[in-house]
């Protein structure tokens, strides 16, 4: 499946959008700054503190790997490490996080499993931490579009079809309470 993300107007209008690629993280107080990101069988944790106005985003591709390779953002312990570490970093709590979690679908081809193991992993350590998930998005069979305001905790999410080669990722049309806001194309 090839995907393009196009430009779009950025989210909100005033806002510095960042891109976080596999194996990445990004961690801000900023009020302004956008994570956004595109999932297959990855996982992507939105960690925020709603006290402090914090929040972060990271992007692991597989829930476990070899020992030589532990250490390293493309797995899920050390990405979940790293994200939370770069949190109170920044003067979160861990108390106070909140978590909302997306991807980990079923893609074609021999890496079918792989995406159901992460979220198994992302729900296990959270849960673990005593870190809420206050919303979700896991499994399936498609991609997924998402962006985050690490500062409010507010995320939109759009459902990639396999057959799409350019997927646009409009501005938010109105502000919503909800914890997930589903936007078309």
């Amino acid at each position: 499946m090839a995907l393009h993300l196009s430009e779009a107007p950025a989210w909100p209008d005033h806002a510095d959008e960042m891109f976080v690629a596999q194996g990445e993280f990004q961690v801000t107080d900023a009020p302004d700054v956008v994570l956004k990101t595109l999932l297959g069988s990855c996982v992507a944790t939105c960690l925020f503190d709603p006290v402090a106005r914090i929040g972060g985003m990271n992007h692991f591709l597989l829930a476990t790997g070899p020992d030589s390779d532990a250490h390293s953002e493309r797995y899920g312990l050390f990405a979940m490490e790293i994200l939370i570490n770069g949190l109170l970093k920044l003067g979160a709590r861990k108390s106070r996080l909140r978590a909302k979690i997306f991807g980990g679908a079923t893609m074609s081809g021999r890496m079918g499993h792989i995406g159901a193991k992460n979220c198994e992993f992302a729900i296990g350590f959270l849960e673990l931490e005593g870190m809420p998930v206050v919303a979700s998005s896991l499994g399936g069979g498609q991609a997924r579009a998402i962006r985050f305001t690490p500062t409010t905790g507010r995320v939109s999410q759009l459902l990639v079809d396999d057959d799409e080669t350019d997927v646009f990722i409009p501005p938010a049309a109105k502000r919503s309470h909800d914890d997930i806001q589903f936007f078309g194309k």
